[in-house]
């Protein structure tokens, strides 16, 4: 057992972030028999632990509580996913420590560092983000091997591939601002942002994978997932739906 000094002492948390979660009903302590000391437990610590991991991943105080309230918590689960979510930061902070040591070696004069170690530090960069921001969805959605091939040509892209890739970006981002402004999901200017759309979704897919099926799924998730939502929305306002209708407007055509 361990009052709220001890535990505090333990964790590197302080005693008044110890009683704030117990005034919440977020980590709630024993009462001493003899006196009315805070005394946690086997139990509690456990729960603390689970606190301060959900804690690291950003998740507020009241959702942490609702989620380990919930009756079908399952701690073994919610250990094994956060241990994927480190694992992921790790790839991203060691690819851009050797990005950043890289540079250093380079203004030193130890190294002349060349646009394609530059390159290849993004590209893992890019990599991990992916992964731990779609990674789990995509994964469900599309299997191992689909997202193990978009992370593998991804990978194994050139510096002028990439470059090529952004253009194509850009292209069609600025074709679906066109469309939006028609308002018209079927029109000219919506099938050709929808055809370039695909051209730009070809460069990460496997080769004869964006067929009309695949195309019409990814373009549902843009509406239900917000932060696919969110990567379009700053395209233009309601173009995560718009670009829905037209994906579907397009293969019905």
């Amino acid at each position: 057992m361990y009052t709220v000094k001890e535990l505090a002492r333990l964790t590197g948390l302080t005693p008044r972030t110890l009683r704030y979660y117990d005034a919440i009903g977020l980590l709630c302590p024993r009462r001493g028999r003899e006196n009315d000391y805070r005394l946690y437990g086997d139990g509690e610590v456990d729960r603390l632990q689970q606190i301060l991991l959900y804690r690291d991943m950003g998740l507020p105080l009241e959702e942490i509580r609702s989620l380990l309230d919930a009756p079908g918590f399952d701690r073994e689960a919610a250990l094994r996913e956060h241990l994927q979510r480190l694992r992921e930061r790790r790839r991203e902070v060691d690819a851009l420590i050797r990005t950043v040591q890289i540079t250093l070696n380079d203004l030193e004069g130890g190294t002349t560092m060349m646009d394609e170690k530059k390159f290849e530090g993004m590209k893992r960069q890019i990599i991990a983000e992916n992964e731990a921001a779609y990674g789990k969805e995509l994964r469900e959605k599309y299997g191992d091997e689909a997202v193990e091939e978009h992370t593998a040509r991804l990978s194994g892209m050139s510096q002028q591939e990439w470059e090529q890739t952004q253009a194509d970006e850009e292209g069609y981002k600025s074709a679906l601002r066109r469309a939006v402004r028609t308002g018209d999901p079927a029109g000219k200017e919506a099938r050709e942002a929808v055809r370039l759309h695909a051209a730009w979704l070809a460069h990460y897919w496997p080769a004869g994978a964006v067929t009309a099926q695949a195309h019409v799924g990814m373009a549902e998730m843009y509406v239900q997932d917000e932060r696919f939502t969110d990567y379009y929305e700053a395209v233009a306002p309601g173009a995560a739906g718009f670009l829905a209708e037209a994906v579907r407007a397009y293969y019905k055509a």
